[in-house]
């Protein structure tokens, strides 16, 4: 079984991380596993589709990998976040977060009463298929879901102190692309206003004692957080992989595909 990101946060290790968005598939994953450096890998469902089943087969392939996970979705209700739990995800990542109001109704959906307002049900994989008993259920689900919220606005970054002091809320997470639009600096990754905004983020949870991630777009970036305090900075995703794979192999065979 892998390390509970919860349990990675309470050590001094980096945690990175892979995404999948558009190609989910076990394959990709399992080669995730094989490759190493990886603690876990997050599913993005905010910007694809993907369904049930191919969340509970990633799942699956990441807890044979030793890898844990979470689903990054957009804040448009509670089934949406107890279908991906249910399904074997470690937690949730709301993306597009405008206040803290939103963040603390986000966090209540992957929180059991008294916590928070997600409906019990005990036949998904964080139940044990009806497995556990569900006191034990509601017990262990309340400690151990992991709930992300990103800072990729402007209402999440000028409240970014006030949402990392939620309790549920374990990480703050940056991202770079909204956020850098969001400044004014769309795309601009090493600008002084989009750090200044990432700053902001790391201070809020430095405040709190709370630890923060990101996409990471470069490793210049990558550094620069890391020596800010993020633990959980992602590097790359499945179409980035295919992108630069492809790139290689085309230079590689130069000479015989032309163009």
């Amino acid at each position: 079984m892998p390390t509970k990101f919860k349990e990675l946060l309470a050590t001094d290790e980096l945690i990175p991380l892979f995404a999948l968005g558009r190609l989910v598939d076990p394959i990709i994953l399992e080669m995730v596993g094989i490759a190493g450096g990886y603690r876990g890998f997050w599913l993005d469902i905010e910007h694809a589709q993907i369904s049930t089943t191919e969340i509970t087969a990633a799942t699956i392939t990441g807890r044979a990998n030793g890898l844990d996970n979470f689903v990054r979705m957009a804040p448009t209700g509670y089934a949406p976040v107890t279908q991906c739990l249910e399904a074997g995800a470690g937690g949730v990542m709301a993306a597009m977060i405008h206040d803290v109001d939103q963040a603390r109704e986000f966090t209540s959906w992957a929180k059991f009463p008294p916590v928070g307002i997600r409906g019990l049900n005990s036949g998904g994989r964080d139940a044990n298929y009806t497995h556990k008993p569900l006191g034990q259920f509601v017990e262990d689900a309340n400690r151990d879901t992991f709930v992300a919220i990103q800072i990729e606005t402007l209402g999440a970054l000028e409240q970014a102190d006030e949402i990392a002091g939620l309790d549920g809320v374990d990480i703050l997470f940056v991202g770079p692309s909204d956020l850098s639009m969001a400044v004014g600096v769309v795309g601009q990754f090493h600008h002084e206003k989009l750090w200044d905004a990432i700053k902001a983020v790391a201070s809020a949870c430095h405040k709190h004692g709370k630890t923060w991630g990101c996409v990471a777009p470069d490793p210049q970036f990558a550094q620069q957080a890391i020596d800010l305090g993020c633990r959980m900075p992602t590097f790359g995703n499945e179409v980035h992989a295919i992108r630069r794979g492809i790139a290689a192999i085309q230079e590689g065979f130069q000479d015989f595909l032309g163009g």
